[in-house]
C-alpha cells in the first residue's frame, strides 16, 4: 500500500473547498437597479376615459406621468405614478381570433404606483392573443408616490379610483360594436390594490344616469364578471356572511368570480380568497378558486418554471366553462 504526504491531502481538501467559500462569499441580494432611465414597455396608444379630462382634475390632464424602478429581492421593474389623466389601454383580439369578450384590467401597486408591465399590458398581450379584448385600465392613486413629501392627497379610492373603474366598463361598452365586443360579456380583473379598485366598482351602484349630457354615462356599469388576483379588499365581507343577511344580499348581487393566489402570500390574502370562496357559494354565486403552492406576492405574468405560471390558461378555461367564449 502506497503512503501520501498529509500535505497531499491538505491540499486537496482545499481545493474542494474553495468553490463553496467563493459561493459564500458572493454577493447576494436584489438584482441592481439599471442604469438607464425606466419606462413603461412599449404598448398601443391609451386612450383617456374622459376626453377633456377627469372630474376634478382637468387642470392636470396634461401633466406628465413619473416612471421610476421599483427594487424587490428577485426582480426590477418599471412603476407608474403621478396619474391626473385615467386612461385605458386596448388589446384586441384578431378578427379571426376574437371571442367578443372583453376584461378591463386594474394593476396593483398599493395605490402608491401602478405596476403596468407584468400587471397591465403583459396580461393584455396574452388575453388578445387568446381572444379576448383586454383594456388595461391607469387609475388616480389614493396615495400616489410622486405626490409631494407632508402634502394632502388630491385623489381618494371611493371616490376617484372608483369613478376611473365605473367610467372604463361603460367606454368600453360605448364602442363594443366598433371593438367586436359582446356588452353583456364585459367583465373586470383586480391584481392587489386594482382588486380594491374592481371590489369597489362591485358594491357601487351601477345604473347610469338616463339625464346624462354624455351618453357613456348613461350605460350601466355593473361587470359580468370579475377576477381577484391576489386581493383581499372584499375581506369584510367575505367573514360572517353565513349569519348577516345584508351581506348575504349583497354576496348574492355578485357577478360569476375567480379567485387566485399563491400560499406563500400574506395570510390576509390566503384567507380572504378561501373565505370569499365559501362566501360566494353559500350565496349561490358561480365561483372557482386556485391556491398555489409557491408564488408569494406580485408575480404577475411572468415566466416561470413553477406552476404559477400557467394561471391565465386557468382563468381562460374557466372564462369558456362559464361561457363567455362562446361566439355569438
Amino acid at each position: 500500500m502506497s503512503r501520501h504526504h498529509p500535505l497531499i491531502f491538505a491540499g486537496l481538501f482545499l481545493a474542494l473547498l474553495m468553490p463553496v467559500a467563493r459561493m459564500a462569499a458572493a454577493p447576494s441580494g436584489p438584482p441592481p437597479i439599471p442604469t438607464t432611465p425606466a419606462r413603461e414597455e412599449k404598448h398601443p396608444p391609451s386612450i383617456p376615459l374622459w376626453p377633456d379630462g377627469a372630474p376634478g382634475s382637468e387642470a392636470r390632464k396634461d401633466e406628465p406621468e413619473k416612471v421610476d424602478w421599483r427594487q424587490e429581492p428577485d426582480i426590477v421593474f418599471p412603476v407608474t405614478s403621478n396619474i391626473h389623466n385615467p386612461s385605458i389601454t386596448p388589446y384586441l383580439p384578431s378578427k379571426r381570433k376574437a371571442t367578443g369578450c372583453a376584461v378591463i384590467i386594474a394593476p396593483g401597486g398599493g395605490n402608491w404606483f401602478l405596476t403596468m408591465d407584468r400587471e397591465g399590458y403583459d396580461v393584455g398581450k396574452w388575453l388578445a392573443d387568446h381572444g379576448i379584448a383586454a383594456f388595461v385600465l391607469k387609475y388616480r392613486l389614493a396615495r400616489d408616490q410622486s405626490n409631494p413629501t407632508n402634502t394632502p392627497q388630491p385623489y381618494t379610492s371611493a371616490v376617484h379610483a372608483f369613478a376611473d373603474a365605473q367610467r372604463a366598463i361603460r367606454l368600453v361598452r360605448s364602442r363594443a360594436k366598433e371593438w367586436g365586443i359582446d356588452p353583456g360579456r364585459v367583465g373586470v380583473m383586480g391584481f392587489s390594490a386594482g382588486g380594491e379598485t374592481m371590489g369597489r366598482l362591485l358594491l357601487g351602484d351601477p345604473k347610469g344616469d338616463p339625464n346624462a349630457a354624455d351618453p357613456i354615462d348613461r350605460i350601466n356599469a355593473h361587470p359580468d364578471f370579475a377576477a381577484h388576483i391576489y386581493s383581499a379588499f372584499l375581506r369584510n365581507l367575505a367573514a360572517g356572511t353565513t349569519n348577516d343577511p345584508t351581506k348575504l344580499a349583497i354576496l348574492k348581487g355578485m357577478p360569476p368570480t375567480f379567485l387566485l393566489c399563491s400560499a406563500t402570500d400574506s395570510p390576509g390574502v390566503v384567507d380572504f380568497t378561501a373565505q370569499f370562496f365559501l362566501a360566494l357559494k353559500h350565496a349561490g354565486v358561480p365561483a372557482e378558486v386556485h391556491v398555489f403552492s409557491e408564488g408569494g406576492h406580485g408575480f404577475g405574468v411572468r415566466k416561470w418554471s413553477r406552476s404559477v405560471g400557467n394561471w391565465p390558461e386557468l382563468f381562460e378555461g374557466w372564462l369558456n366553462d362559464q361561457g363567455f367564449l362562446q361566439k355569438k
